[in-house]
């Protein structure tokens, strides 16, 4: 007897290293793929910018860590952009330069899905696709305040973390059937239940007996970090504090060079981030889309100190509004706020039901279900 083999479907993913967001949702998505359908699946991961853009589009991941560290630029850059006409006219202005390259990488990439989790990639790209009947998919990775080049309307589906990005879909022409809310697409592991919270920092090497808070300035360990540690030394002897830098080397050296009022741990970049956020009452971090996602799932009240203008201004509102979190920018404010939740009991409970009632844990294994579907894999399993 003959056995008919079925050629496994092909799923590509655009995204850049413009922000650790988007490689992180990402690889949320391949890895609950991976879990759920781990023999059905063919999944490839495409840095668009760096491998198919010419200069200078090419070098844009290297520059994006100096870009964003001048805020104000930054903002100028994104509120001239976001809006209807000007996205598409940027879309047009640069397709003639870019298109040879879209070509080469539909060519060179065959496959029967296509996911863009970056907004550059969304708005310049489905059309392109669609010529060759290949479906093409958007998930959004921004919270609230998301910029027009996310919402194409030749997408097939564009998929949200939030109401508020679904209203954003509709306000730039996407049709209801077009879009649907999942949340913000996070690790696994960021997903497991929590655990003791004791056993967890007797693991970490955290005294066991204080009230433990983790301040964080996202992978590039941006934002006043030195000047915020120092002040949650001075006021909150209580505490002990976990101070993590990301890739900011210079800043994790200066800060083992400190002498610390309190029990304080300081590390670079961590592979145990989901154990850090199961051991902390408070974390203090920059308004970052998968920090607030992912302590949102843990239960973590938030203490927002920064925020990358434009496509970050949301996400402070959106935090607060619901409870879930402060936000305060001087390093004062910081340690006074953080006294005043530990003081009352009900303040902080009350931010910890709102992130447990915000959270969204199941974000990439829906999308991955979505995929599935759409793809047809539930009806030849079942063959």
């Amino acid at each position: 007897m003959n056995q008919t083999i079925h050629k496994k479907p092909k799923i590509l993913i655009l995204f850049s290293d413009t922000g650790g967001g988007h490689r992180s949702a990402a690889e949320a998505i391949i890895e609950a793929a991976e879990i759920m359908y781990p023999q059905e699946i063919d999944i490839e991961l495409i840095d668009f910018f760096k491998q198919y853009s010419p200069p200078p589009f090419n070098y844009l991941p290297n520059l994006y860590p100096a870009m964003v560290r001048i805020p104000q630029a930054w903002g100028m850059g994104y509120r001239l952009s976001n809006g209807g006409r000007q996205s598409r006219l940027l879309v047009k202005s640069t397709w003639l330069y870019v298109r040879r390259s879209v070509q080469q990488l539909i060519t060179q990439h065959p496959s029967d899905l296509v996911i863009s989790v970056h907004p550059v990639s969304t708005a310049a790209y489905p059309s392109a696709f669609k010529f060759h009947k290949i479906p093409f998919f958007t998930v959004v990775t921004d919270l609230v305040t998301t910029h027009a080049f996310w919402y194409n309307p030749k997408t097939d589906l564009c998929l949200v973390p939030t109401w508020e990005a679904a209203k954003r879909a509709f306000h730039f022409g996407l049709k209801e059937e077009q879009v649907k809310v999942v949340g913000l697409p996070v690790a696994e592991r960021f997903c497991a239940p929590p655990g003791d919270k004791k056993t967890v920092k007797r693991k970490l090497k955290i005294p066991e007996d204080r009230p433990h808070i983790l301040l964080v300035g996202g992978g590039e360990g941006m934002g006043p970090l030195a000047s915020t540690a120092k002040a949650i030394a001075k006021d909150c002897p209580t505490v002990s504090l976990s101070i993590i830098t990301g890739r900011n080397k210079r800043l994790e050296r200066e800060l083992k060079l400190q002498t610390w009022q309190i029990p304080t741990m300081i590390h670079g970049f961590v592979k145990e981030m989901p154990d850090y956020m199961r051991s902390a009452d408070i974390i203090v971090t920059k308004a970052g889309p998968g920090t607030i996602s992912e302590a949102l799932i843990a239960g973590l009240p938030m203490i927002l100190y920064s925020r990358l203008p434009g496509q970050e201004d949301g996400n402070v509102s959106y935090v607060v509004s619901k409870g879930a979190g402060f936000w305060a920018t001087k390093p004062h404010q910081i340690s006074t706020l953080i006294n005043q939740i530990l003081e009352s009991p009900e303040k902080y409970h009350q931010a910890v039901t709102a992130c447990k009632r915000l959270s969204r844990p199941e974000a990439a294994r829906e999308i991955a279900q979505i995929i599935a579907e759409r793809l047809g894999i539930f009806t030849q399993s079942r063959a």
